[in-house]
């Protein structure tokens, strides 16, 4: 009889097991029904850079740091991502957790400590949930109460009508455009959907068409114009692309994401000129409306522009969209968020309250986050004057640190960087070396990818090439986050000026 040592037989190959008849050659097929070759191919064309290989490497160091591994620095900078209380500068508000753990747990609202305003509110929506409890399911456009309280914030906010039943509430505002981008595809492989998308842009977009297999007409923002859009350029744009898709939609990110830009109101009225030439859903990206600095800047929504714009324009289908996860909030890890949609046909409504219907509803508690968010206490509440000073205290920060980020990295020989005027980012164009350029390709990498690779390596600086928001050719960037603290920031940008002025003397 043939015995085998248990643990050579652990180490030893399927080739040398079958000879010996331990097992079948039959049986050294794989028996993986997916593998890679045979794996959905839109899959694997989906790319998301805020999460990309440097993020990956940047969570590396962080636990070789708690080695022996030694770097030239202590700490990594995580500047890649817009998480605000992951940032560790912004605790949670209290008046949203104080809701949110009401909600999850009644037995707080017998604590006389408990604010009444809170406990009123806390009641109000727990009463229209099945068993008074958020653990049960929701309807599937969400809780009636909170879209009540979303169509009056939104109407508050423009002046004019929004019904709770052109209301979705969804598992962020993620959830919520590829909802809405999966109601334009048209599953036409030859001439495919064609969704106009920004450049730079948030790359939750172009994975999104990647995974539908739709094609994105790329329109290139306008960096010498602070990143404004331009109707020429969007013409060009959708001309160039009619040979290869169908047009559908248009999406605009307002305030701007990577680029933090706010768009003025003329510029939001063209944009819908241009989008009723040419028959075009529109998409408004407005989640970071809360946060705007720059003084004479303004939030628009499209939908109010699109009101006062009057016939035949306030016809237009239009989708906007808002997130509990960014503003003074920060909420993101609860993922919520919801969308507006008006002017949809009646019959296209009941689709889309179909598709909803399939996933039952969005996170319970995403919505109650999302509750709160647009039902603040009011002036003369219990809970109003501790949130007042919260909320300011956030905003301030942002807006100081807004300011410092631009003038900071303008500060720094071969970079250029637009104010920030709005959202949570600054998007500064880098000069790269020919030589490094020509490195970078020589190893298959974007040059602003093998730039913040360096640059993460030797400062411990986290940020995200420019290439993966993408950018006109022979332009780049990185985009880095304003959330850090403020003296982080400026250590950030000292270890930042530091690093790029010795790149540009290796590589020169």
């Amino acid at each position: 009889m043939l015995r085998i040592n248990n643990r050579l037989l652990s180490l030893s190959s399927p080739r040398i097991l079958a000879a010996v008849g331990v097992i079948s050659r039959k049986e050294q097929k794989s028996h993986s029904t997916l593998t890679l070759q045979n794996l959905n191919p839109l899959v694997k064309e989906v790319e998301y850079a805020v999460r990309g290989p440097i993020v990956i490497r940047a969570g590396e160091i962080e636990k070789q740091l708690k080695g022996t591994h030694k770097f030239p620095f202590d700490r990594v900078i995580r500047a890649n991502i817009g998480d605000c209380h992951a940032s560790g500068n912004q605790v949670p508000l209290t008046y949203i957790r104080q809701f949110v753990a009401g909600c999850t747990y009644p037995e707080l609202l017998k604590s006389p400590d408990f604010p009444s305003d809170i406990k009123e509110k806390v009641e109000r929506l727990l009463s229209v949930c099945g068993g008074k409890s958020l653990g049960s399911y929701t309807e599937s456009q969400g809780i009636i109460t909170i879209r009540q309280d979303i169509a009056n914030y939104i109407q508050q906010r423009d002046g004019y009508p929004s019904d709770s039943n052109n209301i979705y509430l969804c598992n962020g505002a993620s959830d919520g455009i590829k909802t809405v981008i999966k109601l334009l595809m048209n599953n036409n492989q030859k001439k495919p959907s064609g969704i106009m998308i920004p450049v730079p842009q948030y790359p939750l977009y172009s994975a999104t068409l990647s995974e539908y297999g739709a094609h994105p007409i790329e329109y290139y923002l306008d960096e010498d114009n602070n990143w404004a859009l331009n109707i020429d350029e969007l013409e060009r744009s959708i001309n160039q692309s009619k040979e290869r898709c169908e047009p559908r939609g248009i999406v605009i990110i307002n305030p701007g994401n990577p680029t933090g830009q706010v768009l003025s109101r003329e510029n939001i009225e063209n944009v819908l000129r241009f989008a009723h030439k040419h028959q075009l859903f529109v998409m408004a990206d407005e989640v970071y409306q809360e946060n705007v600095y720059l003084p004479g800047s303004k939030f628009f929504s499209f939908k109010k522009v699109l009101m006062d714009l009057g016939a035949p324009f306030n016809q237009m289908e239009l989708a906007s969209f808002h997130s509990a996860s960014k503003g003074w909030h920060g909420e993101c890890g609860s993922r919520g968020g919801y969308y507006e949609l008006i002017n949809i046909d009646k019959d296209v409504k009941v689709q889309v309250n179909k598709l909803i219907s399939a996933c039952l509803c969005s996170t319970a508690w995403g919505q109650a986050v999302m509750g709160a968010i647009v039902n603040p206490p009011k002036e003369g509440e219990p809970s109003y004057e501790l949130y007042k000073q919260e909320r300011s205290a956030v905003f301030n920060r942002l807006k100081e640190k807004a300011d410092l980020v631009s003038r900071l990295f303008n500060s720094v020989e071969g970079v250029q960087c637009n104010t920030v005027m709005g959202a949570m980012y600054a998007f500064p164009r880098i000069e790269i070396p020919k030589k490094a350029i020509e490195h970078a390709k020589s190893k298959n990498m974007a040059p602003d990818a093998f730039y913040c690779f360096q640059l993460l390596e030797k400062t411990g600086i986290c940020v995200v090439p420019g290439s993966g928001f993408k950018q006109r050719p022979g332009t780049y960037h990185l985009r880095t986050t304003i959330l850090p603290p403020i003296d982080q920031m400026k250590d950030m940008v000292e270890k930042f000026r530091t690093f790029h002025m010795s790149f540009l003397r290796e590589w020169k």
